[in-house]
């Protein structure tokens, strides 16, 4: 994760500002940890860039497509299955978290077919 601002689209911001009703310092479009006697307002609801840290570590995970897409915009990948955004854990990663376990299963029955198929489990018994 870097510092550096990272600038949003239309589509991104609408996200983002979506969230920040999520943040536990958002009072009524203010900021609790910028209210030093007056009422300030939240500068992650106004802005295309992330300024807010609070909102960038603790807020923006739950959006875990949006996170990717403005916090690793150059160590993202696309599932190959839903097509989302998302980070691997590793240099092989291929799918999003969602599609994984759906993956790992549907590749386990394949291995399982394949593999009973070729020691003739599936075929009736023949005497000789």
């Amino acid at each position: 994760m870097n510092d550096k601002p990272s600038r949003m689209d239309y589509r991104q911001h609408q996200a983002a500002r979506r969230l920040v009703h999520e943040c536990c310092n958002y009072d009524e479009g203010n900021c609790l940890l910028l209210d030093d006697g007056e009422p300030c307002v939240c500068v992650q609801s106004i802005s295309y860039s992330l300024m807010c840290r609070w909102f960038r570590v603790a807020v923006l995970p739950l959006d875990g497509e949006l996170a990717a897409a403005l916090l690793y915009r150059g160590s993202r990948k696309r599932c190959a299955v839903c097509g989302a955004a998302f980070v691997p854990k590793s240099n092989r990663g291929r799918y999003c978290p969602g599609c994984a376990g759906c993956m790992k299963k549907r590749k386990a029955a394949e291995r399982k077919r394949k593999q009973r198929q070729k020691c003739h489990a599936l075929e009736p018994f023949k005497p000789a």
